[in-house]
């Protein structure tokens, strides 16, 4: 039995620690339910198998103030701040257990944190990142506007494989037991003067952009996060519950 039903929160302009907190809270949860599951461990009515039991969806949106990330694969060479530069430009800086190189996290951007159990949906990596990318894609078409994937790399990208090649959305992802946490960031309009300060992703050759930058023009980024959430859940199959 799957559970396609997805709670839906948007957490607004958080602290990325919080955040991160909340996330692990959930995560392990999940995972924990997983465990008792197999493990017959469950206190159930009589006659009531432990494989009927749902484990729960969850879809996280925030911004976060300024806040570099470090990826357990990644380089700390690609941070270019010293600690007093950090506290300059008034951003913190953070090991943290995803996949991935650097990254920043800043307002302006939409931060999404799936916390899925995979078994509701399909159990493939490879397909979730890429079905979380198709939508991200498919938000960039509402605008008019036709990105890709950049072979090779995570994350969407306009003009990949050629010398103006620049990304808009990042991703970094941790999974256990099939359940998922951490995800992925989406420029819509935050500083990208912040990206001067890393090697973003560890790729020291490419730019970064953002959706009002290529469109020129001011966006609502609630009007953003409504298509956004909309392609996720028709790509899924997800019931999103809000």
């Amino acid at each position: 039995m799957k559970n396609k039903r997805v709670q839906f929160a948007d957490w607004g302009l958080i602290d990325y620690k919080e955040a991160w907190d909340q996330q692990e809270a959930i995560f392990s949860e999940s995972v924990n339910l997983k465990i008792a599951i197999r493990n017959n461990q469950l206190a159930l009515p009589d006659g009531e198998p432990a494989e009927d039991v749902l484990t729960p969806n969850y879809l996280v949106f925030c911004e976060h103030p300024h806040v570099y990330t470090l990826g357990k694969s990644g380089d700390a060479s690609n941070l270019l701040l010293d600690e007093q530069g950090l506290i300059d430009k008034q951003a913190t800086y953070y090991l943290i257990n995803r996949g991935g190189d650097i990254t920043y996290h800043g307002p302006g951007q939409v931060v999404g944190y799936p916390i899925l159990d995979l078994d509701n949906f399909f159990t493939d990596i490879h397909k979730y990142l890429r079905t979380l990318e198709e939508a991200v894609i498919l938000t960039l078409a509402d605008y008019g506007l036709t990105a890709g994937r950049y072979n090779g790399y995570t994350g969407v990208w306009f003009d990949a494989d050629k010398p103006t090649a620049r990304k808009i959305c990042a991703m970094g992802v941790r999974c256990s037991r099939w359940v998922t946490m951490h995800g992925f960031a989406f420029n819509v309009k935050p500083d990208l003067d912040y990206f001067k300060n890393i090697v973003p992703c560890g790729i020291d050759d490419k730019a970064v952009t953002s959706l009002e930058a290529e469109l020129g023009r001011k966006v609502d980024i609630e009007e953003v996060k409504e298509n956004l959430l909309h392609h996720i859940s028709v790509l899924f199959g997800m019931e999103m519950i809000r």
